[in-house]
């Protein structure tokens, strides 16, 4: 029997860095790109005050009013992207997602597959990912490399301002699926407080014989 597709398989991951730090998101067909746009923020934890925009197919969508507020008349034409729905790609399509223009965290949005569940999705989940995103306002490429120098030299006169920058403690390799699949589940509703920083790892306690 023929049964509709209501879910999107979509993979995220962010352009030039190894090993890659990436995300797979399933997420409702009838999503817009605007409720894309959170979802990514919210399965990365970036903090969502920077300008956004998706580039596909060469064309800009985002937020009309605030990506032409100084635009030039010779700029390209920016499209609403509450008009476009993620049914309306097809399976394999890959575009971009650019966050904080400053930075420029540009991320390659795949969609892997259209799907059809047995009960539609009502909100965004999280199955897997790999990595933590560089911290917010690090200054994109150049400046995550070398936050990543200076965090892992203790010698660094840089040291101890940066670690007490970024909250004390930083690991690339951190991932936790239950923790970031919680915010993608929340990443519509109003007012969603972000994490300033990384979760720190629990201590063991002492052991006894």
């Amino acid at each position: 029997m023929f049964k509709t597709i209501n879910a999107v398989l979509i993979h995220v991951s962010l352009d030039e860095i190894q090993p890659k730090i990436w995300r797979r998101l399933v997420l409702p067909s009838g999503w817009t790109l605007e409720q894309l746009h959170l979802a990514i923020q919210a399965a990365f934890n970036w903090w969502n005050y920077h300008l956004h925009e998706f580039n596909i197919g060469g064309l800009r969508y985002g937020d009309v009013e605030l990506l032409t507020e100084d635009a030039a008349e010779d700029d390209p034409r920016v499209f609403d992207c509450q008009e476009v729905r993620l049914r309306d790609f097809g399976r394999g399509a890959l575009f971009k997602y650019i966050y904080d223009f400053g930075d420029n965290w540009s991320h390659t949005v795949a969609i892997e597959e259209l799907v059809a569940l047995d009960v539609a999705p009502k909100h965004g989940t999280c199955i897997d990912g790999a990595r933590a995103r560089p911290p917010e306002d690090v200054g994109g490429i150049p400046g995550y490399e070398r936050f990543l120098e200076i965090m892992s030299d203790k010698t660094d006169p840089e040291h101890a301002d940066t670690k007490r920058w970024c909250g004390g403690y930083f690991d690339r390799d951190w991932f936790d699926l239950a923790v970031v699949d919680k915010d993608v589940r929340n990443a519509l509703r109003p007012n969603v407080r972000r994490r300033l920083h990384q979760p720190k790892p629990k201590r063991s306690g002492p052991t006894t014989a």
